[in-house]
C-alpha cells in the first residue's frame, strides 16, 4: 500500500461510536536476529574482514642443517557493505483535524517502529535463509554452508553433512564431531565447539525432545541422553520466527569473526509539516549489513522436506 493518509483511509474514524480499533499493532517476539550474529559497529560506508593464514607444521630438522622458514598468505576479503531503510506516513490536515480516535493516531509510531524491527529480523534470518543457495556466495566464493570452503593454501572444508539428514540425536552427534574436527587453513587442528542449535519453530518440540530428557530419546534403554549430559550445546535451542525452511537447522560455533551485524546508523525518527498543505509527514531511517566472514561460525544441515 501506498499514498497519503486521508479521511477517505478510516472514514468510520470520523464519526464516533467505534468500540475498537484493531489491527494496528500487535505483541511483538523479542528480539532475535542477536542470537544469530556477533554485533558491531561501524562508521564507514562498508567494513572489510580479511584472511591471513597461519603456519604448517615445523618439520624435522636434521643435525647440521638450516632451520625451514613458512610464510604467511594473505586470503580472503569479506566486504559488509551498509544498506539503508527507510519508510515513512504522510496524513493530510483534513484527517487529524476529522479524526475523532486519537488512539489511532498514537499506534502510528508504533506501527513504523514494528516495521523497521521486523525488516531488521527478516534481513538477518534471510542470511540463514540462503546458506544453501549458491547465489548469495561469501568471500571465498561458495554460500554460507556448503562442502566445498576453500583453503587458500589448497584444499576444501566443509561445514555441512555430504547428505542432509534430519534433526535427530544421531545427526546432532555427526554434526558435532565434524565440528570438533575443524581445521585451519593449514591444515591444523583448531579449538571449536558448538554453542547453540538454531532451528525454525517447526522443529521447537523435536529439538526440545531431543536435548532436554535425561535418557536416551527414542527407545527403550537405559542410557543417559549424552548431549544433555555433557552440556553439548551451552547456548540451548534458540528458535528463530523468521526462518523460512521448516525443517532446516544450524549449530553456531564459537569461532570469532563468523556471523556479523554491523549498524552503521542507528533508527532514527523525524517528523515535519509541509507548509503548502499542511499534511503532516513522519519518517524512520537506519542503516546496518548482515553477513558472514568464516564459515567455520556455523554447521548447517538442509533439512529435507518434510510434512510439518
Amino acid at each position: 500500500m501506498s499514498g497519503v493518509i486521508n479521511t477517505s483511509s478510516h472514514p468510520k474514524a470520523l464519526w464516533p461510536g467505534v468500540k475498537a480499533w484493531w489491527g494496528q499493532t500487535y505483541d511483538e517476539h523479542e528480539t532475535e536476529y542477536t542470537s544469530l550474529f556477533d554485533s558491531d559497529s561501524s562508521n564507514k560506508n562498508y567494513e572489510e574482514d580479511v584472511q591471513l593464514s597461519g603456519f604448517g607444521l615445523a618439520p624435522r630438522k636434521s643435525e647440521g642443517a638450516g632451520v625451514s622458514y613458512d610464510s604467511e598468505i594473505q586470503g580472503f576479503t569479506t566486504r559488509y557493505t551498509h544498506v539503508a531503510y527507510a519508510l515513512g506516513y504522510i496524513v493530510t490536515k483534513e484527517e487529524m483535524d476529522d479524526n475523532l480516535y486519537l488512539e489511532i493516531s498514537k499506534k502510528r509510531a508504533a506501527a513504523l517502529a514494528m516495521s523497521f524491527r521486523q525488516t531488521k529480523e527478516n534481513v538477518g534470518a534471510n542470511v540463514y535463509n540462503r546458506a544453501f543457495n549458491s547465489t548469495y556466495k561469501g568471500g571465498d566464493g561458495v554460500e554460507l554452508c556448503s562442502t566445498s570452503h576453500v583453503n587458500i593454501t589448497g584444499g576444501t572444508y566443509a561445514n555441512k553433512p555430504t547428505v542432509d539428514a534430519d534433526l535427530s540425536e544421531a545427526s546432532l552427534e555427526d554434526a558435532i564431531i565434524s565440528i570438533m574436527g575443524y581445521t585451519n587453513d593449514r591444515g591444523l587442528l583448531i579449538n571449536v565447539m558448538p554453542k547453540s542449535l538454531i532451528i525454525a519453530r517447526n522443529e521447537w518440540f523435536n529439538a526440545n525432545r531431543i536435548l532436554k530428557t535425561t535418557l536416551q530419546p527414542g527407545n527403550n534403554n537405559n542410557d543417559i541422553n549424552v548431549l544433555k549430559a555433557t552440556n553439548a550445546l551451552p547456548g540451548g535451542i534458540v528458535m528463530n520466527h523468521y526462518l523460512t525452511s521448516a525443517h532446516a537447522w544450524f549449530l553456531r560455533t564459537n569461532v570469532q569473526n563468523g556471523m556479523k551485524y554491523y549498524e552503521r546508523k542507528s533508527i532514527e525518527f523525524t517528523q515535519d509539516n509541509d507548509f503548502d498543505t499542511d499534511n503532516a509527514k513522519a519518517k524512520a531511517y537506519e542503516r546496518y549489513s548482515f553477513g558472514w566472514t568464516d564459515p567455520r561460525a556455523i554447521y548447517g544441515v538442509n533439512g529435507p522436506d518434510r510434512k510439518s
